[in-house]
C-alpha cells in the first residue's frame, strides 16, 4: 500500500440553526460527528450515502471551505485547518474540488479562457502570456474540447462540456488530490460514462488521488477501490470497494445496496429488497446509541443505548455494528433472540 496522502481525524462540523421559539435554546445539526479516514496516493476513495447524510459537508470542510468544529485533515502529515492564509493559498495548488453542478460553478459572465487562466493568476503562476495560453489549449485537449471553446461563455456549452471546463480548471495547477463532489449527478446517463471515463484516463495519465462524493453505488463501483459509508453524519462502514460490495457488514450497507439495479432480468426479479422502516431521522435530534438501529431489521433492545464505534471486522474493513459478523439474516436473528 502506497503512503498516506489525506487523513481525517476526528473531523466535524456543526451548524447553529434557529431556535424554535424566540427565547428558545439555539440548536445545532452535527452534519459531519467525528469522521476519520485515510485516503493514500493513488486511491479513488469514494464517499457514499442517502441525501443530506453530510457528504458534501465533509468534502467542504476537508478543503476548510467550511470552518470545522474540531478534528484534524493531515495532508502530507501537515494539519490543513491550522494553516495560516499565505500558506493555505500555496497547499490549495495541491488540493483541487470539481463542484456538482457544472450550470452554477462557472461564472456566466467569464469565457473559458478566463475561467481556466484564473488559477495561474491567484497563484503567480505562467506570467508569460505566451505560455499561459498554450498550457490553457492543452488542458482543453486533456479534457477533450476544441480550442474554439475557449472564447465561448459557460452558457454556450451542454453540461457534459461544462463539467469538462470544471475539470480542466481542477488540472490547471498539477493537483495531487481532487476532490470530485457528485461530478456527474446532474447529468445525463450517457454523458456520465464519459466523463467517468474521462477522469479515469486522466488519474493514469496524471497520477492523480481522487476523493469521490456521490450517491450512486454503481458509479462508485464503478471508479472507487475503497468505499465508505456514511449515515447521518458519521461513517458507519469503509473498506475495499469489492469486500464491501459482495459481503456488506452494516445493516444500512445492505440495505442501500439490495435497492442497486442489477442488469440481469432474471437475477433482478429473484433478489429481494430490504425495504427500510420509517424514514431518515431529523439530523437536529438523531436517535440515542446506534442512530440506525429505529430502521434496522437486526436491532437489539440494547441498540438504542449503545453508540457502536468503527471496528475491524475482517483486514481492511470496518463496520459500526455488532451485528456486523453474521452477514445473513438468520444468524442475527438468532443472535437477537438470544
Amino acid at each position: 500500500m502506497s503512503a498516506p496522502l489525506l487523513e481525517v481525524k476526528g473531523l466535524a462540523k456543526h451548524f447553529e440553526v434557529p431556535a424554535e421559539t424566540f427565547l428558545g435554546p439555539k440548536r445545532r445539526i452535527a452534519a459531519v460527528d467525528g469522521v476519520s479516514f485515510t485516503v493514500f496516493k493513488g486511491d479513488t476513495f469514494g464517499i457514499v450515502g442517502e441525501s443530506g447524510c453530510g457528504k458534501t459537508t465533509l468534502g467542504r470542510t476537508i478543503l476548510k471551505l467550511e470552518r470545522a468544529t474540531a478534528g484534524q485533515v493531515l495532508f502530507e502529515g501537515r494539519d490543513v485547518l491550522a494553516l495560516p492564509g499565505g500558506e493555505l493559498r500555496r497547499l490549495r495548488r495541491d488540493i483541487q474540488i470539481v463542484f456538482q453542478d457544472p450550470f452554477s460553478s462557472l461564472d456566466p459572465r467569464m469565457t473559458v479562457a478566463r475561467i481556466l487562466e484564473e488559477p495561474f493568476s491567484i497563484h503567480g503562476i505562467l506570467p508569460d502570456r505566451a505560455q499561459r495560453r498554450r498550457r490553457i489549449e492543452q488542458l482543453l485537449d486533456v479534457v477533450g474540447l476544441p480550442k474554439a471553446a475557449l472564447e465561448r461563455h459557460p452558457h454556450m456549452f451542454s453540461g457534459g462540456q461544462r463539467q469538462r471546463v470544471g475539470i480542466a480548471r481542477a488540472l490547471a495547477l498539477n493537483p495531487k488530490l481532487v476532490v470530485l463532489d457528485e461530478p456527474v449527478s446532474a447529468l445525463d446517463v450517457s454523458i456520465q460514462a464519459q466523463v467517468l471515463n474521462l477522469l479515469q484516463d486522466l488519474q493514469k495519465e496524471f497520477s492523480l488521488t481522487y476523493l469521490f462524493i456521490a450517491h450512486d453505488f454503481s458509479v462508485v463501483r464503478h471508479l472507487c477501490n475503497r468505499t465508505a459509508v456514511m449515515y447521518l453524519g458519521r461513517i458507519v462502514e469503509h473498506g475495499e470497494t469489492q469486500t464491501l460490495f459482495a459481503d456488506p457488514q452494516h445493516p444500512y450497507t445492505e440495505a442501500l445496496l439490495s435497492a442497486v439495479p442489477v442488469p440481469d432480468p432474471a437475477l433482478e426479479k429473484r433478489r429481494k429488497r430490504i425495504l427500510l422502516a420509517g424514514d431518515v431521522p431529523s439530523p437536529l435530534a438523531p436517535p440515542s446509541g446506534c442512530r440506525f438501529h429505529p430502521r434496522c431489521r437486526y436491532a437489539r433492545p440494547d441498540c438504542a443505548a449503545l453508540d457502536p464505534a468503527l471496528a475491524e471486522v475482517r483486514p481492511a474493513h470496518w463496520a459500526a455494528c455488532p451485528v456486523a459478523p453474521f452477514a445473513d439474516a438468520a444468524s442475527a436473528a438468532a443472535l437477537i433472540e438470544a
